[in-house]
C-alpha cells in the first residue's frame, strides 16, 4: 500500500520537523481526546493513541500532562472540521483541522488556495468519496513471528500488515478498516505488541503521479497548509 496517501512522508516530516510545529498539534489532539472521553488513559483509547503518537515524538511528558489538563478548561474548547480542495494537475487535497475559532480556520486555509494558481477550495462532500478511510498502527514486533501476528489480529480487524519503510526489520504497519480501529487497537494491547503510532488516515482510491516541476509548484501550496497550527493532516490522491 505504500505511503501515497499521506503526500511524500519524507517531505512532510522535514517540514513537520520542528517541535514549535509538531508539538502544539500532538497536543490539541490531546485535548481532544481528554474533553471527549475522559482524562484518565486507562479508560480512554482515543487519549491513549494520542498520548502514544506524543511519545513517538518524543514530546516531554510535562507537555502531555499539560495538554490532559487543558481538556477541563475553557482554552480545551475545539472543534473538527475538514475542508477539501483541488488543485492543478488534477491534485485533489483533503484537509483535517482542530480549530477554537472556526472562522479564522476557514478564512486561512481559502487563502491558501485563492493565493495558489489553478487552486480552490471545494464544498465539503466534493471528493470525500475519492479517499477510503483506514487505521493505520506502527508496531514493533520484537521477536515474534510476523505469519503467527498477522494470524492472530485478523481476528481483531486486521486488514494488512506491511514492512515498514523503517530501517529496523521488526517494525510493520498494521491496517484495519475505519469502523475496525478501535478492535485493532485493542486486540494489540491484548497480544502485548508495541504500538509506536496510531492514526486514522485517507488513502486515495485512484492515486495520480506528478513530475518534478509539477510537484515544485505543489509543495508551495501544501507547505502553507500544513505550517497552519489549526491543521492535524493533510492528505492528497498523489501516489
Amino acid at each position: 500500500m505504500g505511503r501515497a496517501f499521506e503526500y511524500r512522508r519524507a517531505a512532510k516530516e522535514k517540514r513537520w520537523g520542528k517541535m514549535s510545529k509538531i508539538f502544539p498539534k500532538l497536543a490539541t489532539a490531546i485535548t481532544i481526546a481528554a474533553r471527549e472521553g475522559g482524562t484518565d488513559p486507562e479508560m480512554n483509547a482515543k487519549l491513549r493513541t494520542a498520548i502514544a503518537n506524543a511519545k513517538a515524538e518524543n514530546m516531554p511528558k510535562d507537555n502531555i500532562e499539560a495538554a490532559i489538563k487543558r481538556a477541563s478548561g475553557k482554552d480545551g474548547n475545539f472543534e473538527e472540521t475538514t475542508y477539501e480542495g483541488k488543485s492543478a494537475n488534477g491534485v485533489l487535497i483533503f484537509i483535517e483541522c482542530a480549530t477554537d475559532n472556526p472562522t479564522r480556520t476557514v478564512a486561512n486555509i481559502k487563502s491558501y488556495f485563492n493565493k495558489t494558481p489553478n487552486s480552490s477550495l471545494l464544498t465539503n462532500g466534493a471528493i470525500d468519496f475519492m479517499f477510503e478511510r483506514k487505521g493505520e498502527f506502527h508496531i514493533y514486533l520484537d521477536n515474534k513471528e510476523k505469519d503467527e501476528v498477522e494470524f492472530a489480529l485478523i481476528d481483531y480487524g486486521l486488514d494488512s500488515l506491511e514492512k515498514s519503510e523503517d530501517s529496523d526489520e521488526n517494525t510493520y504497519i498494521a491496517y484495519s478498516k475505519y469502523e475496525d480501529f478501535g478492535t485493532l487497537s485493542l486486540g494489540l494491547e491484548s497480544l502485548q505488541i508495541e504500538v509506536k503510532s496510531a492514526k486514522l488516515v485517507r488513502i486515495p482510491t485512484n492515486p495520480i503521479t506528478l513530475n518534478e516541476e509539477q510537484m515544485q509548484e505543489l509543495d508551495k501550496l501544501l507547505d502553507k497548509i500544513e505550517d497552519d497550527d489549526d491543521v492535524q493532516a493533510v492528505y492528497t490522491n498523489l501516489a
